[in-house]
């Protein structure tokens, strides 16, 4: 029986620590369903190990004809019925189907936030834990607590906890202006503008595609050619006029000389 002091584990632990797939995907809930921890989910998966593993013994009696074993499918069926797991026609083939996050959808902390009580689940786990929700009036303090079917719409926030006013400012902006919380458009939904010319009523035909011009290849221009460089001739030297001029007087006088 043990101490009660120190209760036993609720949960098992998988069977090797270090596993990189199974590591990814259990921290890929935790972000995603806001746990604490991953006791919690190991405590869920461990709660959804007995379901699958009782089925799996009914299924093989019911088979020979038990009829006690008929009796213990029906209190289970009617068991996961209350807790909104399976529904009413669901046979014990649908529970060895269930995984991990149809249990993680029926916990308080994840139905209020996908009730719109919140901002986020790490939220809707704080306004759990501080005694501001509400079931039927009675206050629940434990974010895993499994919601039955016929309690999810019972679930609201405390009577006397100030975010039952509605101009908190802790509280969801889109409940704020209406009341419930508002779905995002999608690009689908919203409207374009018809443009002018154009008759919004009949439907609109794609223009097709332009087809690319074809463009001339640019030639390329032609290197200029590199003119020679002519070389200085010396300029050519003018005869002495005065030179000449001398001499031919010189000449003359000489010759006018001689005759005499």
């Amino acid at each position: 029986m043990g101490d009660p002091k120190f209760s036993r584990k609720k949960y098992d632990t998988p069977s090797h620590p270090w596993e990189g797939e199974r590591i990814a995907n259990e921290n890929e809930l935790l972000r995603k369903y806001g746990l604490k921890n991953k006791q919690e989910l190991w405590r869920t998966e461990t709660q959804l190990r007995v379901f699958r593993q009782r089925a799996r013994e009914l299924q093989a009696k019911v088979r020979y004809g038990d009829v006690q074993a008929e009796k213990e499918r029906d209190e289970l069926m009617m068991r996961l019925d209350n807790l909104g797991v399976i529904s009413n026609e669901a046979s014990l083939d649908d529970i060895l189907t269930l995984d991990v996050e149809t249990l993680l959808g029926r916990r308080l902390q994840t139905l209020a936030y996908m009730k719109g009580l919140s901002n986020s689940a790490k939220q809707a786990r704080q306004f759990i834990v501080h005694g501001h929700v509400s079931i039927d009036g009675k206050k629940i303090t434990i974010p895993g607590y499994m919601v039955k079917r016929s309690e999810e719409d019972a679930l609201n926030y405390l009577g006397h906890s100030p975010l039952a006013d509605d101009m908190h400012p802790a509280r969801p902006r889109d409940e704020l202006d209406t009341g419930t919380p508002q779905a995002t458009p999608t690009p689908e939904s919203v409207p374009t503008e018809p443009t002018e010319g154009v008759d919004p009523s009949k439907p609109t035909v794609d223009a097709p595609a332009a087809e690319p011009v074809p463009t001339k290849p640019v030639p390329e221009p032609a290197p200029k050619p590199v003119k020679e460089s002519s070389k200085e001739t010396p300029a050519e030297k003018k005869p002495d006029i005065k030179a000449e001029t001398v001499v031919s007087t010189t000449a003359s006088s000489e010759n006018v000389e001689g005759e005499k």
